[in-house]
């Protein structure tokens, strides 16, 4: 993902609303999926992003 560090975005479709759940590897092997949002316009919400950066960092911190 653009202007992260090792974020990925997941795309769902339920029905016709798009939601998007950030994730990222741990060790390449573990797929850690955290926040999840309705995506509304074709920009990412900063806040959004942010939220994941930190959650990130959390995970790594407590491990």
């Amino acid at each position: 993902m653009t202007g992260s560090n090792g974020l990925y975005e997941v795309r769902v479709e339920v029905g016709t609303e798009i939601y998007r759940v950030f994730s990222f590897f741990d060790k390449g092997q573990l797929i850690i999926l955290m926040n999840g949002f309705h995506k509304k316009s074709q920009k990412t919400p900063t806040n959004e992003l942010e939220l994941a950066e930190k959650l990130k960092k959390q995970y790594f911190d407590e491990k």
